[in-house]
């Protein structure tokens, strides 16, 4: 599964850790993430994330 980075912090959505905070189970992709999910360090919304080459 495919990573995504934060455009405005830099924080890493790895979907084989997931967001626990943000009750994202492990093993959840990014594009499954609810769209009402913000970043957890910054609090921007998903649109402001780009894939990790």
């Amino acid at each position: 599964m495919k990573k995504y980075r934060c455009t405005v912090c830099g924080y890493i959505y790895d979907p084989a850790i997931g967001d626990p905070d943000g009750k994202i189970a492990p093993g959840t992709s990014f594009e499954q993430i609810p769209s009402a999910w913000v970043c957890p360090q910054c609090g921007v919304t998903k649109d402001m994330f780009e894939e990790v080459k």
